[in-house]
């Protein structure tokens, strides 16, 4: 089923994200810009041991919508953004267990960069991570919060270089960056 946007809406008492107009002053000319105030995020690659596979997410994105007249669904690393008062690591094993149902000990998760996303619009910072899973680790099915629908997907690491340039295949550029940086790692 593809959902189909009729209208769009002005957004009065937003809860995640605050549209703006920045003023600044770039080689002494005032200029504006239309931004959007967002949080950080935490991204994380996990790799199942026992499969031999990478788990991603497969997660219905309603602003995808706007620009590409797809179904709207993306596949996406584990993630979340950053609205606790938890370190960063912290919040990535958080989401772990939430969107992945896999339980990781905090020395487990490796930071490997950061890198700033929607730079045209919010310029949010996000935060990489690496752990590696297996089967022992598994608590329950994951899937995410309530109002969330997320699909679990296990992709074979033999799949995966072409799933990275597979045009099919609607990704994130974190999930890229994640793969080609695993590969770099490990050739």
């Amino acid at each position: 089923m593809s959902p189909i946007i009729k209208e769009t809406t002005k957004l009065e008492n937003p809860s995640f994200v605050k549209p703006l107009l920045i003023h600044y002053k770039q080689n002494d000319i005032h200029r504006t810009w239309e931004a959007v105030n967002s949080h950080d995020s935490v991204s994380i690659l996990l790799f199942h041991k026992d499969l031999d596979s990478f788990v991603i997410v497969k997660q219905f994105r309603p602003p995808v919508l706007l620009n590409n007249k797809t179904d709207g669904m993306m596949y996406e690393l584990c993630a979340g953004i950053v609205d606790k008062n938890l370190s960063l690591k912290e919040i990535a094993k958080e989401e772990i267990f939430e969107e992945c149902g896999y339980e990781v000990a905090l020395d487990d998760i490796t930071e490997i960069t950061s890198f700033y996303t929607s730079v045209g619009i919010s310029g949010a910072k996000q935060t990489l991570f690496y752990a590696p899973i297996d089967e022992s680790m598994k608590v329950n099915e994951g899937g995410g919060l309530e109002e969330e629908s997320i699909e679990v997907v296990y992709l074979k690491k033999t799949d995966a270089k072409k799933f990275i340039l597979d045009t099919n295949f609607q990704k994130t550029p974190g999930l890229m960056v994640a793969f080609y940086w695993f590969f770099d790692e490990n050739n």
